[in-house]
This record gives structure tokens, sequence and C-alpha cells, in this order.
């Protein structure tokens, strides 16, 4: 008994899950990229995972798959993407996979894209110095900042890279140049200083961490995280893992905002006219353009008042190392 045509197609389907397409050696007329869809899949958005191979990465990839807002997921990464995709992409959820690997490879991953999450680079080791970490993630940010400036200017970044503090100055210099930069567009992910903070006050006053929200301002590295416990709110009840869970938190409250649910805030590292400085971490409201909305402080106690200000004078330095790596 032959096969029949539908027969045929679902074979074809499952094909291209087990070997993504631009893995295969050759594609059939049926299998394009274009034409590889989950059956039954909902519309979403389109996400990029760029370092998608890492240490955050990988779990970033998992938890993304499984996002039902997300109708297409892109991982890139210079090394081991073939397998991590091929991994991924047998996850019986709605997101098709595609893998990219290698800078030549850089434009495709990027081309269409609504979200970009970038955990790229290297994390700190023991015996690197900051400048050691910031030599070596600068220029793997400014390479990605550019794919992105060419092939989905209009995306969203959330830039998880460190030092953060300095990354997002070099994003927003690289799109600046390039005559893309869109301020509301460019989310340093300070998420993890939030999480953190929600645990471990949870923990003291022996709550659900859910029912707790502590806003952390600043930065992203040190000195410069800032938790205002004073506005702690609680109701009745290197990272990578614990990263990788907060980038997707923050990830999904993007996609919401995009979707055009409304209350969603968050705190974020962005462009800010809050304090003297170009970029602040503080609460924001995000939209269908990104962060629409930078929220002011509120009172701050004695405490986080002296705390705010060793915050900004760190802070100011590694804006603008990040700004100068890019103009030297």
């Amino acid at each position: 008994m032959q096969p029949t045509s539908e027969a045929n197609q679902r074979i074809a389907r499952i094909s291209a899950h087990l070997h993504p397409p631009n893995f295969q050696m050759e594609e059939s007329p049926g299998l394009r990229r274009a034409n590889c869809r989950a059956k039954g899949g909902a519309p979403g958005f389109k996400v990029a995972i760029l370092g998608a191979s890492g240490g955050i990465g990988q779990p970033l990839a998992l938890l993304m798959k499984i996002n039902p807002l997300v109708s297409v997921l892109h991982l890139y990464d210079v090394v081991n993407t073939p397998g991590v995709t091929a991994d991924i992409s047998h996850m019986d959820t709605g997101a098709v996979v595609r893998g990219f690997l290698g800078q030549q490879q850089l434009e495709e991953a990027l081309a269409g894209m609504d979200l970009v999450i970038i955990p790229a680079g290297v994390p700190r080791k023991p015996g690197m110095t900051r400048d050691d970490l910031f030599n070596i993630n600068a220029g793997i940010v400014r390479t990605l900042c550019e794919g992105i400036a060419k092939s989905c200017p209009k995306a969203i970044v959330n830039l998880i890279s460190n030092p953060v503090n300095s990354t997002v100055p070099i994003a927003a210099e690289v799109f600046k140049r390039t005559g893309t930069y869109d301020p509301k567009r460019l989310l340093g992910v300070t998420m993890l200083d939030v999480v953190r903070a929600n645990t471990f006050v949870a923990e003291v006053l022996g709550l659900d961490p859910r029912e707790v929200d502590v806003p952390v301002v600043g930065g992203h590295a040190g000195v410069t995280i800032l938790p205002l416990l004073s506005q702690a709110k609680a109701g009745a009840g290197s990272a990578t893992l614990s990263m990788a869970y907060a980038a997707v938190k923050f990830a999904d409250a993007c996609l919401r905002g995009m979707r055009g649910d409304a209350g969603i805030v968050e705190c974020a590292f962005v462009s800010s006219q809050v304090t003297e400085l170009p970029f602040f971490a503080s609460k924001v409201r995000l939209g269908r353009t990104g962060a629409e909305e930078v929220l002011p402080l509120g009172p701050l106690n004695e405490y986080e008042r002296v705390g705010l200000e060793k915050a900004k004078k760190e802070l100011a330095e590694s804006i603008q190392k990040g700004v100068s790596f890019i103009k030297k």
C-alpha cells in the first residue's frame, strides 16, 4: 500500500525537526525554511538568541521554546549550534527552531526578528580582571549589534552580556552610528538582581518569593546594584541557570508588552533621565515598542540615598568606558 500524500507531508515535517533544514546537505522544495512550521503552531513572535550554546544560552533556549508567545526561535552561536538546535527542536511545543553557526550566518539568523536576546560572551572567571572581561565581551557585543542594525533594526534587544553597565552604552553607540538607535528598544537585563532580591527578602520574611517585589535600581555590578528595600512589596504569601530564568522572565514581559498587554512593569538598564547619567536601571513600563516609559525612583530612605550616590559614581565610569570603546 502506497503512503498517502498527507502521510508523506507528515513524515517530511517530522524529518525537518529531526534534521534542522540549515544543517542538512540538501533541502527538498517542500521543506524550505519558510515552509517548515509546526502543524497547529499558534501565531507569535520571532525571537533570536545570540550565544545560544553557552551556559546561559542553552537553558534560555529551552525555556523560550516552551513560551507560547514564541512562534519562531533562532539559535545562533559560533560553536555547537547544530547539536543544541537539534536537541531543543525535539520538544513538542509550537515554536519552530532553527540554528545558525558562525558569523557568516549572523545576518540570516537575525532577519525579521521581533526580539533579540544576547547572552553571548564569556563569564568572569577566577583571575580575570574586569578589563579582561570587558575587552572580550565588548568586541562580541559590537559585532552582534552591527548585525542587528543591518538585519532587524526594529527589533527589541535584551542585552545580558556582561558588564551590562558598559555593553548597553556600546550597543547604543553602534546603533547611533548606523542610524538605527531607538532608546526604547535597547534594554539591559538586570532581572537577575530583582529575582535574587525577591528570593532573599522572601526567605527572611518567610514569604512566597512570587509575592515579593523589590525594585533594584542603578546598574548591574557591585556597588551599582541598589535594592530599594524600603519600596519592597509583599503579598500574603556567575549564575547561568538562575540568569537564564531571569532572562526568560524578562523576555516574557517584553513579549507581553509587544502583544499589547497593559501594566507590564519591570526593572531594566535603559537610556534614562531619572538621574544625570545617560543610562540607569529602574522600573520601566513595557509596551509594543519596548520601554515606553521610564518610571521615577520614588521615595528613598537615607541608606538608599547614600547608596545611590556611590552607585552613580561607579556607574558613570562604566558607561564612559563603553562609549569610549566605540569612539576610540
